[in-house]
């Protein structure tokens, strides 16, 4: 609401997912043994974030329920 948008953009998840992602994940042994980090693991879920809706159709990441109803 704050910058004139009505909803949450792929951009605003990406700015705040390493600050709230963070704190909340707990690496595994595995994980550890590779050297991963939590952050990491958050650049690796951001580059799965589709950048819109297109291409998240066209690849298939974007289930049903999230695709925007045409109603009219």
């Amino acid at each position: 609401m704050l910058h004139g948008a009505y909803h949450v953009s792929t951009d605003d998840i990406r700015a705040v997912a390493g600050p709230v992602l963070r704190h909340r994940i707990i690496t595994n042994f595995n994980a550890e043994a590779e050297g991963l980090k939590p952050d990491d693991i958050i650049q690796r879920l951001i580059k799965a974030i589709p950048v819109d809706e297109h291409e998240a159709e066209q690849s298939g990441k974007l289930p049903k329920i999230f695709r925007s109803a045409n109603i009219g």
